[in-house]
């Protein structure tokens, strides 16, 4: 069954209090290094380490502290709290995966991630090789997109043999949400097969489409550029694999934020994917249009729901900015919408599928 659902600006207002009612536990934080082949033709200094983020329930003497992006003493993004290797809870606790978007980074999307630890899941988030806002952002991360996959593997193989959080975790509940060029590493990782002349045949036609267009974490890259990369020596074996079956076995759930490049995928493709989706996006968004990536994908999902938010922008799903962010970042930290309430309606579509999906009885 196919559904679709507008979000008015009512359920925008009602988001932050479902969450501000009693109090939460503990976020505990953990990182770790997983490695992939594949991050070694991405990544700028060719390593094939895969950083990751562990968020998870931590025991109730957790120490909390700030979570933030930027220099030291003048932060950029305020994302949240969390207490640092602390204890994880007893329990089974569900896993999630999560995929950034372009130039952004796991702890960019701690907003979200350290919601869902609150919420009863282990969230696993990784810094993609080449295409993070931590390392020089190469062409080769760029076109090499459904690589993307092989990081959340590694990831989640090695969160499963850490002798902390191991024993805690139940890997067989899992679910994965991806934001932006996240959203199409999701899908991938949930059965979909991407088309690489198919995206480019539409870039070619719709140019100044936001996903072919020069993005503003990296304007010098423009389409030309990569497309004359991919055919290069080195790329050009990896570019002929896009095709393969990459899904990450045993995702019951999928949550995409945004998600953008959906037009490298067949009708055919979407359609393999048969856990539930659910897909929130904003009405202002340019860089994902809608009409071309999250429409189309409530379209063809098989279990998909769509939620449209009014007012709300692309970057609007990123951390929120602080008074130096506005000053500095620009682009990234204008928006139209509350940015607060714009994560609550995420955080609770989120909960809602993943509670759903991923249910101890289920």
């Amino acid at each position: 069954m196919r559904m679709t659902a507008r979000c008015c600006a009512a359920l925008l207002a009602l988001c932050l209090p479902l969450f501000a009612a009693g109090a939460v536990p503990p976020v505990g934080e953990r990182h770790g290094v997983a490695h992939t082949p594949s991050a070694a033709v991405r990544d700028a200094d060719h390593r094939d380490n895969v950083r990751y983020t562990v968020w998870y329930p931590a025991q109730p003497d957790a120490q909390e502290t700030a979570l933030t992006i930027g220099p030291p003493g003048a932060p950029l993004f305020e994302v949240g709290t969390a207490a640092a290797d602390a204890a994880i809870a007893k329990g089974r606790w569900p896993v999630l995966l999560i995929s950034h978007g372009n130039g952004g980074s796991a702890r960019m999307m701690g907003w979200f991630g350290t919601a869902m630890a609150r919420a009863g899941y282990v969230v696993i988030a990784v810094d993609h090789p080449g295409n993070d806002g931590v390392d020089p952002m190469t062409e080769a991360a760029s076109i090499l997109m459904w690589n993307r996959v092989d990081d959340l593997a590694a990831a989640l193989a090695a969160v499963q043999a850490d002798p902390v959080l191991a024993a805690e975790i139940d890997a067989t509940r899992l679910g994965i949400a991806g934001y932006s060029a996240g959203g199409f590493t999701a899908l991938v990782a949930a059965g979909a097969r991407p088309d690489v002349k198919r995206l480019l045949a539409f870039c070619r036609a719709y140019p100044a489409d936001g996903v072919c267009a020069p993005q503003a974490e990296n304007p010098a890259l423009t389409l030309a550029r990569r497309m004359a990369a991919a055919d290069t020596p080195e790329l050009a074996p990896w570019v002929a694999k896009a095709g393969e079956d990459r899904a990450i076995p045993g995702v019951d759930a999928v949550f995409l934020i945004a998600p953008a490049m959906v037009q490298a995928f067949a009708p055919e493709e979407l359609e393999k994917v048969t856990p539930p989706v659910s897909i929130i996006v904003g009405a202002a968004d340019t860089v994902a249009s809608p009409a071309t990536n999250s429409d189309v994908a409530a379209s063809a999902l098989p279990k998909a729901t769509l939620t449209t938010l009014p007012a709300v922008g692309h970057y609007d799903f990123l951390s929120s900015c602080t008074a130096l962010g506005q000053t500095r970042v620009g682009a990234l930290c204008q928006v139209a919408a509350d940015k607060q309430a714009t994560h609550g309606a995420a955080i609770t579509e989120a909960t809602a599928l993943f509670d759903a999906a991923l249910s101890a009885t289920r």
